[in-house]
């Protein structure tokens, strides 16, 4: 017996009848021969880890455009996060643990530069609207390992698609990743707008705050426990209906105070007429972009363009708009 043999049957063991094994896996789009020591679930976490469009997380907005701080969040923080949280919680149900780190660090891949405001930036160019879900299938499925792709396996990529919008995860370890992001971003955002000084601890609404806890790690703690608590051993991963409503409280008020109309956002305007400019220049000129991201097709263009600017990071952006559009000095002996 392999090592992963051993791991799969201990997933039969100690699992919760209601968890995805790796065993039991849908598969992948290409077959490919199994690794002896590491789950199809385990393979595709450490493909997203080592993966460029991982690495470029890093340096790509969360709210805050090009932030001076150390300590604010970038998306790659965010994914962290996501991560964690996400974890405990497969943890705690007796669910595949493995299959929930995977779609967590895979789940924003397909974020633009500058957060949100690039996915409307880019939507200007394609028939439908460009949303970062997607993306993110296409980066794993398409853009990844010089256009081959990650070669996933369909419940993680299950899992990142309908990790946010109308489609619902079909695992429960998706369904704990679509709710653990929310729980991560939305108490993050308040940390880093209280840190920016957008926000004050008396503007925070007082109900959601006196029953989850003023910091961030309360709340959280908060969250998670009654998360677990309203779905071990049931089919959908859930809160109480008091919880849920305490925290879209939050929500609400993150989109009323931060998300829209504060001064984290002023600087957005630009940023769209970054991408939007970045755009424009590669439809006119595909051939500046690199040999990956070449139409093969003239109706692929757009997406092909899309693909890339969506790919830079918060400065590579800017520096290839420096470059393109803004004088260079020069000086002559």
């Amino acid at each position: 017996m392999t090592i992963k043999e051993r791991i799969e049957e201990l997933e039969r063991r100690t699992l919760s009848p209601k968890a995805s094994l790796s065993a039991e896996t849908k598969g992948r789009m290409r077959p490919e021969q199994p690794c002896s020591i590491r789950t199809e679930y385990q393979r595709d976490r450490d493909r997203i880890i080592h993966s460029k469009s991982f690495r470029r997380l890093k340096h790509k907005t969360q709210v805050f455009l090009a932030p001076e701080g150390d300590h604010y969040r970038t998306r790659l923080t965010h994914t962290m996060e996501v991560s964690q949280i996400s974890r405990t919680v497969a943890r705690a149900l007796l669910l595949n643990e493995d299959l929930t780190e995977a779609i967590a660090l895979g789940h924003d891949l397909g974020h633009t530069p500058f957060g949100h405001i690039g996915e409307n930036a880019l939507s200007k160019f394609l028939p439908n609207k460009f949303e970062h879900n997607k993306q993110s299938l296409r980066v794993v499925d398409v853009l990844e390992y010089e256009g081959k792709g990650l070669n996933l396996t369909w419940e993680v990529r299950d899992g990142i698609l309908n990790h946010t919008g109308e489609g619902m995860p079909s695992t429960l370890e998706g369904q704990i990743v679509r709710i653990a992001d929310r729980i991560a971003y939305i108490n993050h955002d308040i940390d880093d707008a209280l840190r920016a000084g957008i926000l004050k601890p008396e503007d925070l609404p007082t109900e959601p705050i006196e029953v989850m806890g003023r910091y961030p790690g309360q709340r959280i703690d908060y969250l998670t426990h009654d998360l677990v608590e309203n779905s071990f051993g049931r089919d959908e991963i859930q809160m109480s209906p008091k919880t849920a409503r305490l925290m879209n409280e939050l929500r609400e008020f993150l989109f009323e105070k931060v998300y829209i109309g504060s001064i984290a956002k002023t600087e957005e305007e630009k940023a769209v007429r970054v991408l939007e400019s970045l755009a424009e220049f590669y439809i006119a000129k595909p051939h500046e972009m690199p040999d990956e991201f070449q139409p093969k097709k003239e109706e692929d263009l757009y997406i092909k363009v899309c693909d890339y600017v969506a790919g830079m990071t918060d400065r590579y952006a800017l520096r290839k708009y420096q470059e393109l559009f803004m004088p260079s000095s020069w000086m002559v002996d």
